[in-house]
């Protein structure tokens, strides 16, 4: 089944994303050619490997609490804060509580 996408123009309620839920999976909620937003889900004590992109990644903490683990260091992100990472920046996250993540991702071609 194909997973259906938001649309340009298309508002995503992102206050039903930040309500602190884990219920719900990870998705992806609009891909573009050129952009990719997901909506990532992350349980405590959970982890998402270390992997990198090609283009340059933002993440921001909507509920929650994770440790965005870089090479040489560990930095925390929390509710209400955000981070850019360059494209092919090797990166891992572990959630530190129940965390609700909006990633977004520039796609190269």
């Amino acid at each position: 089944m194909a997973l259906t996408h938001a649309n340009h123009g298309q508002l995503i309620d992102l206050k039903t994303l930040a309500d602190g839920s884990t219920d719900s999976p990870s998705t992806s909620l609009i891909k573009t050619e050129q952009l990719q937003l997901m909506h990532v889900v992350l349980h405590s004590g959970q982890r998402l490997p270390e992997h990198k992109v090609a283009g340059e990644i933002s993440i921001q903490c909507l509920a929650g609490r994770v440790q965005l683990v870089l090479p040489g260091q560990r930095l925390p992100i929390a509710a209400g804060q955000l981070i850019v990472l360059r494209g092919g920046e090797p990166h891992a996250l572990v959630a530190e509580q129940d965390s609700c993540l909006l990633v977004t991702l520039v796609l190269r071609h």
